[in-house]
């Protein structure tokens, strides 16, 4: 009881969880990944520019490739030549390709210039660059699923040069079921996962700011006073 006669609160009690992996796992995410910096509600001022739009540009082209993916897989690989259809989509799917791979390359070249590794974004970095590498390995199996003589004539010039490095006995680009599987499953998982990792660590360290900004990430924000601030300094 306290000096006013009522009962004191109880003392905090120890987070439940402690000893569990998923305790520690969302404490993790709640230090690395709070939902202000996951969900953010704005941005610095000079996210504006036009060379923060490249990256959402790509992100945008892989939404479109997946759903147009979707649809010609389950499909399957010969009704797009005899479908009207199936002609609209495989070509919804090619220039989305087409104008991720564009998207991500002005991206990377952006990102370089801007020495987008500083303040310790070094794996943000790495991982964009693997997200790259990964989705041209994909784009390749996507030639090879052309099924017409510009598939063949891929597949049998990459064979050799595949074989050459001791892959061609897991990876044969001219079984077309097997690279159906890599192009529509696996690659597909591996481009989707390096990228909403490379998401997730830029909401952590926030967009790399321009090389002639301040310091930190705070900057260029809107400085005018609030509300509570101007009735402060009202005589």
């Amino acid at each position: 009881m306290n000096r006013h006669g009522m009962p004191e609160p109880d003392p905090p009690q120890p987070e439940s969880g402690v000893h569990t992996w998923t305790g520690r796992s969302r404490r993790w995410f709640l230090k690395h990944l709070p939902p202000e910096k996951l969900l953010p509600e704005d941005q610095p001022s000079y996210v504006a520019s036009w060379a923060y739009v490249f990256g959402m540009g790509a992100v945008a082209g892989l939404v479109f490739i997946i759903a147009s993916g979707v649809v010609l897989s389950l499909n399957g690989p010969q009704w797009y030549h005899i479908s009207s259809l199936g002609h609209f989509t495989n070509s919804v799917h090619l220039w989305s390709v087409e104008l991720f791979f564009m998207f991500t390359v002005v991206h990377l070249w952006i990102k370089f210039w801007m020495a987008a590794w500083r303040g310790g974004r070094v794996l943000t970095w790495i991982t964009g660059m693997l997200a790259f590498l990964v989705s041209v390995v994909t784009a390749f199996t996507g030639y090879l699923l052309q099924t017409n003589f510009d598939s063949q004539w891929i597949a049998f010039q990459a064979k050799d040069a595949l074989n050459a490095v001791g892959v061609g006995a897991w990876f044969n680009v001219a079984n077309l079921g097997q690279i159906f599987m890599w192009h529509i499953m696996l690659l597909p998982l591996a481009v989707g996962a390096v990228v909403a990792l490379h998401v997730l660590l830029v909401r952590a360290h926030g967009v790399v700011p321009p090389l002639d900004a301040a310091d930190t990430d705070a900057q260029l924000q809107t400085s005018a006073p609030s509300a509570s601030d101007k009735e402060g300094k009202l005589p």
